[in-house]
């Protein structure tokens, strides 16, 4: 057991160092367009934190991961030498990097085996809203504000040049966005100019499969006067 503590605590030191000096050039470095800055501190810098690390981590447990019980004390004096005291696991040092290992696991398994992402790749999806009979559409593409919640995360929807449309004689806006992320939580909004914030939710299984059409048109989850209708598709990317 000693062992294996003693591995964890250096990989997690190791982890802790590269990851940690990564992070800090980042952040000195300010705001990165391309990735470039953000690939050069992980791969290049961050491994002089990562060695730093490790031998903080060895360092940590000698010295607070492994406890010597009190020497007891002779009945009557002798010639022999005291015997050394053994040395035992640290239960306060130990619990945590315990706990620390099992939610790294953790976080590993759920990105790189059981995968947050789509079996599909990133899918594109197609909104439309139709407004009600004789409701106008805003004059310039920065009155329509479309964003999409997938899991935590928030996105905002893509208008194209012909995002302005109709059905007949309702007007309509015509919007798309991707789709990363399986989860079942995923949720459309649609903000304009002296309308309250409208939201539908996205009817799909966690990791969805692209759908053969459009879905029924629907009115916004909480009633409102406005009565703009949203439906949806999806498709898959490749």
């Amino acid at each position: 057991m000693r062992i294996i503590l003693g591995i964890l605590s250096a990989l997690l030191g190791m982890l802790a160092g590269w990851s940690g000096l990564a992070a800090l050039v980042v952040m000195l470095a300010g705001p990165d367009r391309d990735g470039g800055i953000a690939m050069g501190a992980f791969f290049d810098i961050g491994p002089i934190g990562g060695v730093a690390g490790l031998i903080a981590g060895i360092w940590l447990f000698v010295r607070f991961g492994l406890v010597r019980n009190a020497t007891p004390q002779p009945a009557a004096e002798t010639s022999d030498p005291a015997p050394r005291p053994a040395a035992r696991l640290s239960l306060p040092f130990a619990i945590p990097v315990l706990l620390i290992t099992a939610g790294l696991a953790w976080w590993g398994w759920y990105e790189l085996i059981r995968s947050p992402y789509l079996s599909h790749g990133y899918m594109t999806l197609a909104i439309e809203f139709r407004l009600p009979a004789g409701m106008t559409l805003p004059d310039k593409e920065e009155d329509v504000h479309i964003e999409i919640e997938e899991a935590t995360g928030y996105a905002n929807a893509m208008l194209p040049a012909n995002w302005r449309a109709h059905d007949g004689d309702r007007k309509a806006i015509i919007a798309s966005t991707s789709l990363m992320y399986k989860t079942r939580h995923r949720v459309v909004s649609l903000t304009l100019p002296g309308i309250p914030t409208q939201s539908w939710p996205i009817d799909l299984p966690s990791d969805p499969d692209p759908t053969p059409g459009f879905s029924p048109w629907r009115i916004a989850s909480e009633p409102s006067p406005a009565k703009i209708e949203m439906h949806f598709r999806l498709r898959a990317d490749r």
